[in-house]
């Protein structure tokens, strides 16, 4: 089982006992504290703080409320429970005839080991080995969240964005609306600094205010098509200043 479980994991412990811990489930441990729950208690906030550390040093332009919804839907009981069923680790542990007499574990279980193991690394090989580990395994959540994020909301992009590079922060506009109270259509633009961005309809304000951010970053030159992947994909390759600023010049020697 130890060579198996160095493949899976990618960590071959010098301390065995702490992978047999990890791997003890409740059910069949003569006590609780004998079980991995102690560990899982552990895991749980080296993955938080593993999670919280890679999203604050490689999403440097997002702001405290977006670090926390990408963190939420990372951190939480169904990720860890799809990252151990994809590794089989559910299938390692040691369970009592209760628990093992089951078609199919609970996903709370599942969970459960993987942050317990989280725990077994870290004390068997420091905070260094523990965040190999983890990111290993949860880096494609986090940037499939932290893509999700931007999707739904260029008006944060743009914030964040005007705050790091432009001279004051966006404003929106309403131009227009039209149509009866009960269906109306509101027209809105962004001006940063005086200038004006190409406005945007729909049937409610805040849907027009996210179009007209998403226009804005295309004028920016931001995104090169009015592409909600286009736009996320810039901001991660670390082209934000430069495409800022020379979409910025351009448009003040436009007039």
């Amino acid at each position: 089982m130890i060579e198996h479980a160095a493949d899976i994991l990618g960590y071959r412990f010098k301390d065995e006992a702490l992978l047999d811990e990890a791997l003890t489930h409740a059910s069949s441990a003569d006590s609780r504290l004998q079980s991995n729950e102690r560990m899982e208690f552990l895991g749980d906030s080296i993955l938080g703080f593993v999670v919280c550390e890679y999203l604050y040093q490689k999403f440097p332009d997002l702001l405290e409320g977006d670090l926390t919804k990408i963190k939420s839907a990372v951190v939480s009981r169904r990720v860890c429970a799809q990252i151990s069923k994809s590794i089989e680790l559910e299938k390692m542990l040691n369970l009592g005839k209760g628990m093992s007499g089951r078609p199919a574990l609970p996903s709370s279980v599942a969970a459960a080991v993987f942050e317990s193991i989280i725990a077994a690394i870290y004390l068997d090989g420091g905070i260094r080995s523990a965040r190999a580990f983890v990111l290993r395994m949860m880096k494609p959540y986090i940037h499939e969240a932290a893509e999700s994020a931007h999707q739904q909301n260029f008006k944060s992009v743009l914030q964040q964005i005007a705050q790091r590079h432009l001279p004051t922060n966006p404003t929106y506009v309403l131009l227009d609306e039209k149509g009866p109270d009960h269906a109306k259509a509101f027209e809105v633009c962004v001006q940063i600094d005086g200038r004006s961005f190409g406005s945007a309809w729909a049937n409610a304000k805040k849907q027009a205010e996210q179009q007209a951010a998403l226009n804005a970053l295309c004028e920016l030159g931001i995104a090169e098509a009015c592409s909600k992947t286009e736009v996320v994909s810039m901001i991660e390759a670390g082209e934000i200043e430069h495409r800022v600023l020379a979409g910025w010049a351009a448009m003040v020697d436009a007039g």
